[in-house]
């Protein structure tokens, strides 16, 4: 397998872009809105942006968020986004991925590891539990009127 996996930099943004798409395919996503969202994450101290290249195109992107927190009396790591391009996946890339941003974590002091994932992705879930993550809570959110 000859997948290339690094930090992202700003001119990776229209590709990651484009794997967005496919992670929400029913949102629907502004470009504008979201490059800034990006660059401001490839500079800050507590999120760290990969991607995966293969033959010099990007098929993958993985986000962490690092922040401190009392339950692990320390850094928890949380996996904001994790998704391989629809043409290549069940290659591996995703594991790959997955244990690349899992080692940034450990170098990062975080004590736990964790992530979230729609009830309609049963495939991603297997994937999640075959990797070692446990369904250990139910996520609640609420949308913010601003």
């Amino acid at each position: 397998m000859n997948l290339e996996i690094r930090f992202c930099i700003k001119d990776d943004f229209s590709s990651v872009f484009n794997l967005l798409k496919q992670l929400w395919p029913d949102k629907e996503l502004s470009y504008e809105s979201l490059q800034i969202v990006y660059n401001k994450a490839i500079v800050s101290e507590k999120q760290r942006l990969i991607v995966g290249e293969t033959n010099n195109q990007i098929i993958g992107f993985c986000s962490l968020t690092i922040k401190n927190n009392l339950w692990q009396v320390g850094n928890l790591g949380h996996v904001d986004e994790l998704i391989v391009d629809d043409s290549v996946r069940g290659k591996g890339y995703g594991k790959f991925l997955l244990e690349k941003i899992t080692q940034i974590a450990m170098e990062n002091n975080c004590k736990r590891i964790e992530l979230d994932s729609a009830f309609h992705r049963e495939s991603a879930h297997n994937f999640y539990e075959n990797s070692g993550y446990e369904n250990r809570a139910y996520l609640f959110s609420k949308v913010l009127d601003n």
